[in-house]
């Protein structure tokens, strides 16, 4: 098996081919919802930008609906980014309620979850989510919630690293794909494999580590981005940016969602034959490293993350037109 830090053609995924077969078409006898509805649950008083990016890219490139679920301090800053998101501010951090309160409040928050969950094609957990506690223990259960209704769940942040203090969250799960960086993958190495990272033997390590988590998919991001469900491995190397601007992950993990849920829709109706979180990884990548090549070449340096978003359209449009 090859290097993961080489992506020779042995590795190398067929990224148009994927994209252009999980894509749905635009028809009008389509109604409200059946291109995806996707929810980002994050975002607190902190951070207000990651969710916004990560909703927002997910109707950017089709999705029908996106939901943010946030804390109450949040919700109004992200509200206020944009009317097309559909922002719930159910989410509390310790700060704001008392110990007496939090059994209540949590119970409170997995019921108002509860009404929407059977409603979303996939979870991005962790954009923006910040490290509060209690904060955390809800979201714990809410992902135990989706688990239970095989909802998918891309999980990225400080999703990750609540994943990584909770293994069982996500083991066993293939429908849960963990999209770390350098400093996530090696904490992820570390807890799970008791080992460093090993870079020349990292197809066989990102294999193993898949594996270790029970056969979920992790999407390893960097020079080139790298995708194991534990059985498979595969790179996608193609276009990309040397502007490396905070945001882009977020981009990516909202990317990931809609191409998972179509590349589920197209497996349940016998169109692709591998995993479709697989698919949606490779798409997801492909998609953000065209768009962020394209905002490079007109804005250089000054490149930001919005500027990515808005090429995400004519991206998509360059790869498979409609």
């Amino acid at each position: 098996m090859q290097s993961v830090m080489s992506s020779g053609p042995s590795l190398e995924a067929d990224s148009v081919s994927i994209l252009r077969s999980i894509i749905p078409g635009l028809e009008s006898t389509k109604h409200k919802g059946q291109a995806g509805k996707i929810a980002v649950v994050g975002g607190c008083r902190e951070y207000t930008g990651a969710p916004y990016f990560s909703a927002i890219s997910a109707l950017k490139i089709g999705a029908d609906l996106s939901h943010v679920f946030c804390t109450k301090d949040a919700a109004p800053v992200i509200k206020s980014y944009s009317p097309e998101l559909i922002v719930h501010p159910i989410l509390e951090e310790s700060y704001s309620i008392r110990d007496e309160e939090k059994s209540s409040i949590s119970a409170k928050v997995i019921a108002e979850v509860e009404k929407w969950m059977e409603r979303f094609d996939c979870l991005v957990v962790g954009p923006g989510l910040g490290r509060d506690p209690f904060l955390l223990d809800c979201v714990s259960n809410i992902m135990k919630h989706a688990r239970e209704r095989n909802v998918p769940m891309v999980i990225d942040g400080d999703g990750l690293y609540l994943v990584t203090n909770c293994l069982d969250l996500v083991s066993g799960y293939p429908l849960a794909v963990l999209t770390p960086n350098v400093n996530e993958y090696k904490r992820l190495v570390q807890k799970v494999l008791s080992s460093e990272v090993n870079d020349e033997n990292g197809t066989d390590q990102l294999l193993s580590l898949a594996k270790g988590i029970g056969g979920v998919t992790i999407l390893r991001k960097g020079k080139s981005d790298f995708v194991s469900d534990g059985k498979t491995a595969c790179a996608v190397s193609i276009y990309g940016s040397p502007r490396r601007c905070g945001g882009q992950g977020d981009i990516l993990s909202g990317s990931v969602a809609v191409f998972l849920s179509w590349a589920r829709q197209c497996a349940a109706k016998g169109e692709v034959s591998m995993n479709p979180t697989i698919l949606g990884c490779v798409a997801g990548s492909a998609l953000l490293r065209y768009a962020a090549s394209m905002a490079f070449d007109k804005k250089k340096r000054s490149t930001l993350t919005g500027d990515i978003i808005e090429c995400l359209g004519r991206s998509l449009q360059e790869i498979c037109p409609v």
